[in-house]
């Protein structure tokens, strides 16, 4: 059933005439912005986490479930590449270092003078003569 128009009127009439509380305003601001912080204290946190979570793994359709798959997978590479080992090092024995200059053996001498380097023996024992 439609409202006449005079019903109208007088509604309209009615509803200018009315008027909140003194304070009306102040207080809804007031519970309004209270219910704002209490919103954001729940959202913040580690319960946050866990319900973001399980709100994912709740909508989790087959796409989904290959992403997740992938990402524990890298996760567990990049953990094996990066997390160091255990590796032993041998330790090599020390030392001290001995400075002294040992002189060459005699023999070695011996052997460069019973050398023939005269001018008529050259090229016979295989060297070349440019």
């Amino acid at each position: 059933m439609k409202p006449s128009v005079e019903q109208l009127g007088n509604l309209l009439a009615l509803r200018r005439d009315e008027r909140p509380e003194e304070g009306y305003w102040q207080e809804f601001i007031c519970e309004f912005h209270q219910n704002q912080r209490e919103q954001a204290a729940k959202k913040s946190g580690l319960m946050n986490l866990v319900s973001g979570v399980t709100n994912w793994c709740s909508d989790l359709v087959r796409p989904k479930w290959v992403y997740g798959a992938g990402l524990a997978y890298a996760s567990v590479m990049l953990a094996f590449f990066l997390i160091p080992r255990g590796v032993e090092i041998e330790k090599t024995p020390v030392a001290p270092v001995n400075y002294q200059v040992v002189p060459a053996p005699a023999p070695v001498l011996e052997q460069l003078e019973q050398l023939d380097l005269s001018p008529s023996t050259q090229g016979t024992a295989g060297e070349q003569i440019f």
